[in-house]
């Protein structure tokens, strides 16, 4: 359930984020927040910030205990620390729907790779 959070997440903050004044504009014309869009960036945000948290979910329920707790700790570490790296960097230009949602993946991504761990200490 937790992998859900960052997906959402994402998801939720993209959607603000075409509320804004200009950025539909942005879009049309190929480019957001000054990156251009192109194939090679929407497959990055369909793989890493889609498809990864529901493989994981599925995968998390699927994989014996052991696969399960090291898969989860791995890769919501990884995730952990990718997620805060953009929220400092959403820092230098806040908009407070980005941070909250940030926080909150991030937090949810820690509680991932803590609960992991804390079941991986009683087995």
């Amino acid at each position: 359930m937790l992998w859900l959070f960052p997906l959402m997440a994402f998801l939720g903050s993209a959607v603000l984020m075409l509320l804004e004044p200009g950025v539909i504009e942005q879009l049309i014309a190929g480019e957001v927040e000054g990156q251009k869009l192109g194939a090679e960036l929407l497959l990055a945000g369909a793989l890493i910030d889609i498809s990864v948290p529901l493989v994981m979910a599925f995968l998390s329920l699927t994989l014996k205990d052991s696969a399960s707790r090291w898969l989860n700790i791995i890769v919501g570490g990884i995730y952990a620390v990718l997620e805060f790296i953009t929220l400092l960097e959403q820092v230098a230009n806040p908009k407070a729907y980005s941070i909250v949602l940030l926080v909150a993946a991030v937090v949810a991504l820690v509680l991932i790779v803590w609960f992991a761990w804390k079941s991986k200490q009683k087995a």
